[in-house]
């Protein structure tokens, strides 16, 4: 019997040594996971402008409340676009549908429209983004709007490129424009 006690014994601080063991080197790997995070990576990525678009608007309408919040559409009378590498109009039929949420802090916009350039190349675009309102840790009023556009391009065209990568806009107003600017990068 005593045998059998010293070997349970012997068993039983084994059992507590790999255990000590495995929440050692789980802690040590949380431990290198935080010092990876908090390290600013070297390369980041950098922008380069794309185009700007003067977007001109028809009157918006709502839909009303609906499950998902409260929907509004902005139509999308038409307007120009120019970049250093294209350049052309906007189509008229595009719309932007928003989606505001109860309290009117948050909107979701999707725009939805085509652009043709001066060589008669028609692209798509699909814009996404968030227009957020609110305070700062200050009592500060606030205001963020980006969206990341989505553009559809001829694959057997001279704007092909436009199919292949990730882009960014921020607006900008003007007060002898009637409508919005959205000024578009790629993100390299």
């Amino acid at each position: 019997m005593a045998k059998n006690s010293i070997f349970a014994t012997q068993r039983y601080k084994t059992i507590i040594m790999k255990k000590l063991s495995l929440l050692f080197f789980m802690l040590l790997a949380m431990n290198c996971r935080l010092s990876a995070q908090i390290a600013v990576p070297k390369e980041q990525p950098t922008l380069d402008f794309v185009m700007q678009l003067r977007v001109t608007l028809g009157a918006s309408y709502s839909l009303g409340q609906t499950p998902h919040g409260v929907r509004n559409v902005i139509p999308i009378t038409g307007g120009t676009f120019e970049g250093p590498r294209l350049k052309g109009t906007i189509l008229n039929g595009g719309a932007d549908y928003q989606l505001a949420s109860n309290n009117g802090e948050r909107t979701e916009l999707e725009a939805i429209y085509s652009i043709r350039t001066d060589d008669g190349t028609y692209i798509h675009v699909r814009n996404c983004g968030i227009i957020s309102t609110g305070k700062d840790d200050k009592g500060q009023d606030t205001f963020y709007f980006k969206a990341a556009p989505r553009f559809e391009a001829p694959s057997d065209s001279p704007y092909n490129w436009l199919n292949n990568a990730i882009y960014v806009c921020q607006p900008e107003w003007s007060p002898t424009f009637q409508g919005i600017i959205l000024n578009v990068w790629m993100v390299k």
